[in-house]
């Protein structure tokens, strides 16, 4: 597990999580409140919900709101979790299960300890 996470809260525009993926070149974003996780937001929401001309000479005012939205408004909220204490075999086997690319790790009181993607899954195995 990877336990620097980097997170948003749910009222972070996507202009704000869209700056975070370009500064950290990762996949998924963690939405939290405090400490407790909320919700996740992936390369692949963020873009679905932003126009695809912002940046481009066609952009217009219109393109530009779609970075105004807030995470709450496309974060996925039915998570596939895990905690600490859970086996390689049985994460690898949530994602292939859920078709998830990453599981959040948390406390029994839903309290954020890090991340688990397919990455940390394939390296382990390599080890």
């Amino acid at each position: 597990m990877s336990t620097r996470t980097v997170t948003v809260t749910m009222d972070d525009s996507l202009a704000r999580a869209r700056e975070l993926f370009n500064e950290h070149h990762f996949h998924h974003l963690l939405v939290v409140q405090g400490v407790i996780l909320l919700g996740i937001i992936s390369d692949r929401d963020l873009l679905k919900a932003v126009s695809p001309h912002i940046g481009t000479l066609s952009e217009t005012d219109r393109d530009r709101a779609t970075l105004n939205k807030r995470a709450h408004q496309i974060m996925s909220r039915k998570l596939i979790t895990v905690t600490a204490d859970t086996t390689v075999e049985v994460a690898a086997r949530l994602l292939l299960e859920h078709r998830v690319s990453c599981l959040p790790v948390v406390t029994t009181d839903g309290a954020l300890e890090g991340i688990v993607t397919w990455r940390d899954l394939l390296r382990a195995y390599l080890q």
